[in-house]
């Protein structure tokens, strides 16, 4: 794998929202699994990526629950600046979404889900390692979403780390998410304080990368008295194919376990990277290499 696609699917984003299968809960309001196949603690070369993220699934509730989540546009700077040695970046999302639940409720909504944006330090630490940390912030938003209780209404912060070990081909990667919460009683007004762990083991061979994923999701908190605190974890494959300027990753994961999300989620997952720019190789130092 050359060093262009490397950097590329080290791409050091917080992505995007996650909202909750059933929206009588919150959970999450990262979507557990969501930085599963990317080499989130290694650093990018200076330059400007889009990241799109589509994911959609069925939780087997009674009656069942559907969610698709679209990242249409994911922007990631790489600044050429470092702090203590790290590579500082930026980046801003704003994730769409649909939920809907089958007879006889037969709910169907969809609208924005709450911005997210992030500033962030990458190290290459020597020996194949990489170390990364984010801190970001979701925005406020209003809307079909919010309205039941799978958006928020409030901003919440964010802190994630990343540890990456990229090597003959191999990426294996381990990131753990921090959520903070809000107490209360209404739809949009709260949510728990929560943490995720996603993890990333995969094999590229020329073009192509397989390998294995999976991710785990817990509550923290209770932001009302009687909350059931949700938890999940789930496992699944990854196959990729670099078309050149485009890395495209597919997933299919499905949870082994789940406590209070009432049903197991089975999700397909696809991860677009594509490079809008990127500064010319004698103007930087690149940290993710084979």
């Amino acid at each position: 794998m050359n060093t262009s696609k490397n950097a590329i699917i080290a791409l050091a984003c917080a992505p995007l929202l996650a909202l909750a299968a059933v929206p009588a809960h919150a959970g999450s309001e990262l979507q557990p699994g969501t930085t599963t196949g990317l080499a989130l603690g290694a650093p990018l070369p200076e330059g400007v990526y889009d990241l799109t993220l589509p994911n959609w699934g069925a939780r087997s509730t009674n009656p069942a629950t559907d969610l698709g989540v679209l990242t249409p546009a994911w922007i990631i700077w790489s600044t050429p600046w470092t702090i203590a040695g790290g590579r500082l970046g930026f980046d801003v999302a704003t994730p769409v979404a649909q939920v809907s639940i089958d007879n006889p409720v037969g709910l169907n909504k969809a609208g924005w889900a709450n911005p997210l944006v992030e500033v962030s330090l990458k190290w290459d630490l020597g020996n194949h390692f990489n170390f990364g940390v984010h801190e970001g912030v979701h925005l406020p938003v209003s809307g079909p979403l919010e309205q039941i209780g799978v958006a928020y209404n409030f901003a919440s912060f964010m802190q994630a780390a990343a540890l990456t070990y990229l090597n003959d081909g191999w990426n294996l990667t381990a990131t753990v998410i921090y959520g903070t919460g809000r107490n209360g009683t209404t739809p949009g007004s709260f949510a728990p304080s929560w943490f995720n762990y996603d993890l990333t083991a995969t094999k590229t061979i020329g073009k192509w990368e397989a390998g294995v994923v999976g991710f785990g999701s817990t509550d923290l908190s209770s932001p009302y008295a009687g909350y059931a605190r949700q938890s999940q974890f789930a496992l699944g494959g990854l196959v990729g194919y670099n078309f050149g300027p485009v890395n495209l990753q597919l997933k299919l994961t499905t949870d082994v376990t789940e406590r209070n999300y009432n049903g197991r989620d089975t999700r397909f997952w696809a991860n677009v990277i594509i490079p809008i720019w990127i500064a010319p190789t004698h103007n930087q130092q690149v940290a993710a290499k084979y």
